[in-house]
């Protein structure tokens, strides 16, 4: 089974991170040991120094090379990941997407009902690919800047339902689609480093988000285990 990680500046991670693909790859070694491939175009942590995913400084040296592999940007969201999915599961043979998008998105380019449309035209890219590819998607989860700008927070809370709706439209039997819940003990204080970016505490409990509803959905893997 061929997993990808699909996602932002949250999942491509800066040079020092750990990152939650980190995390989730610790899972999948322990939960499914050699059933399972991470594959991606792209191997890179985002260097803020060079302004561009060029660094390879993991915080784990020892998290292997074949392990790294995604399709995450520092800065991209389903705008910018809908144009490319098909051709990357079609070239990686992904049979689950694991995506975590949005935030860029209404921060940035698009408002909430724009990026549904994404979403669902992201959806039918990587369904032309592989009709029978699942994806596990993350709403957009707390940050800080939804703390001081109302309007902000409410296109996320808006778009979170329209995802939900968009997800629970687009589920099918030969392609099934899941949204994640992050835990409700997320905390921005404690388990992010800026307010945004997750650091170690926030990593794993992203990785707890997907990990959970595969194994509760789909009986694959099993419950995230804290180290």
């Amino acid at each position: 089974m061929r997993f990808l990680f699909v996602g932002d500046s949250m999942t491509i991670g800066s040079a020092g991170d750990w990152t939650w693909r980190h995390r989730m790859w610790r899972h999948l070694e322990s939960t499914l040991p050699g059933g399972y491939e991470i594959v991606g175009p792209r191997t890179g942590l985002y260097d803020p120094a060079a302004d561009a995913p060029v660094s390879q400084a993991y915080a784990d040296p020892a998290f292997p090379a074949a392990a790294r592999r995604h399709l995450a940007g520092w800065g991209e969201g389903w705008l910018h990941m809908a144009p490319v999915i098909g051709g990357t599961v079609a070239e990686t043979g992904a049979d689950v997407l694991l995506v975590s998008l949005g935030l860029i998105d209404l921060g940035f380019y698009t408002d909430s009902g724009q990026t549904e449309e994404n979403v669902r035209a992201f959806t039918a890219a990587a369904r032309a690919a592989n009709p029978r590819v699942r994806a596990v998607v993350l709403p957009v989860i707390p940050n800080v800047r939804a703390g001081y700008d109302p309007a902000f927070a409410a296109e996320c809370a808006r778009f979170n339902e329209l995802l939900a709706k968009a997800v629970a439209d687009l589920d099918t039997a030969a392609s099934p689609l899941l949204l994640a819940t992050v835990p409700e003990s997320y905390d921005l204080g404690t388990d992010t480093y800026d307010g945004t970016h997750p650091g170690p505490t926030g990593e794993h409990k992203l990785a707890t988000a997907f990990a959970d509803a595969m194994h509760q959905a789909w009986g694959l893997g099993g419950p995230y285990r804290l180290p």
